[in-house]
């Protein structure tokens, strides 16, 4: 089968970004307010006092200390706490698409390719914007590309589960090159009153470039690839087409992501340190070998108990990167963002690993070796 190599990679960013303080003053806004208009029925007890919250709490729970957003002002207003977007027409280029299709200049521009190059586009994200067209022929029609496109996702294991697509059909000789695009738009997503889950999303869009490695003479080979799921309601949404049409309709908070954050922890972490584990010694590498782990950055608790098992040792920022207090949790485009901004440093031959973990649940991950010039 033919060898595949990640060529570059690209991302966009929201020109804004909220700060854990601007964040939990709105939401600490809004609780007194709702604690006072709702002060006759928690005195008599029939419903609790919502509880503030605090940039401790957040950092402490998750490492995360800002999140980029489309729409900063809609996140911080009271009265309506979620972005607020344009309703664009069907002839205007979508939400999702726009910065899907940034990150993939910003790929292709680094590699020095251009849309005559590419072959197919890859559209893999936790949700996406609707159901058709793909959003994924949206980006390669304004690309420019001749080939094909398609959606999928796989929730937090989208990005790693996009590539790994990506490199089976270059493998097997459908295409010579894809684009991998993942644009994460998760603030909609996210319910801004819930004090436990407040925090936690942010928007991004990363692109992945993967060619055949008798392309180019610098990338990244890919060594192996592992894909595996088992299902579980911890992290979950529950929204969708069918919503309008349930009796009752849900509410709307009913809609926004939930989950179980401590059996997430307790079920997801011994998950991906014995797969990787396993991925590493089918492979007859050991830990050591590999020079960065970039993980899924959900959470920096269960990103220092993975890579503390995976290593059996104490271990270096540099080994296993964080970008959790920049970026947030940006679900299937995270590990993809972490390799994108810290990937630099290794010399021909060196290797790391690109791994996933999230909704399903679902774990990717992808062993990778430098490849100098």
């Amino acid at each position: 089968m033919t060898g595949v190599i990640i060529r570059s990679s690209g991302l966009w960013t929201p020109p804004e970004s909220v700060s854990n303080e601007e964040l939990v003053a709105c939401y600490n806004a809004w609780v007194e307010q709702w604690n006072a208009d709702n002060a006759d029925a928690i005195a008599s007890g029939q419903i609790e006092a919502k509880a503030p919250s605090s940039t401790g709490f957040i950092e402490k729970a998750s490492g995360i200390k800002s999140r980029y957003t489309i729409d900063k002002a809609g996140v911080l207003d009271i009265t309506r706490m979620r972005p607020e977007v344009r309703r664009r027409d069907d002839d205007e280029i979508s939400v999702m698409a726009a910065a899907g299709i940034a990150a993939a200049r910003d790929a292709l521009e680094s590699a020095g390719r251009n849309a005559h190059d590419v072959d197919g586009v890859i559209c893999s994200a936790t949700t996406m914007q609707r159901t058709y067209p793909c959003i994924a022929i949206e980006i390669q029609h304004a690309l420019g590309i001749d080939g094909f496109g398609y959606d999928m996702s796989v929730a937090c294991s989208s990005g790693t589960f996009g590539l790994i697509n990506a490199v089976n059909s270059i493998a097997t000789g459908q295409a010579r090159s894809i684009l991998v695009v993942t644009p994460e738009i998760t603030t909609p997503q996210l319910n801004f009153r819930d004090r436990d889950s407040h925090f936690i999303f942010g928007d991004v869009a990363v692109a992945f470039l993967v060619e055949r490695d008798d392309r180019a003479e610098d990338g990244w080979s890919i060594l192996d690839t592992r894909m595996k799921t088992a299902y579980s309601n911890n992290i979950r949404s529950n929204f969708g087409f069918l919503n309008a049409s349930e009796k009752p309709e849900p509410s709307f908070e009913d809609r926004y992501f939930v989950q179980e954050g401590r059996k997430v922890f307790k079920e997801v972490c011994p998950m991906v340190a014995e797969l990787i584990l396993d991925q590493l010694e089918q492979n007859q590498l050991a830990a050591n070998d590999m020079k960065r782990l970039w993980l899924h950055q959900a959470n920096i608790n269960m990103n220092m108990m993975i890579a503390r098992k995976v290593y059996d040792r104490e271990f270096s920022a540099e080994e296993a990167p964080v970008i959790l207090d920049e970026f947030a949790n940006t679900a299937g485009a995270g590990s993809l963002v972490a390799f994108h901004r810290h990937s630099d440093g290794f010399a021909n031959g060196d290797k790391g690993l690109l791994c996933s973990f999230g909704a399903g649940y679902s774990i990717g991950s992808v062993i990778l070796e430098k490849r100098a010039a």
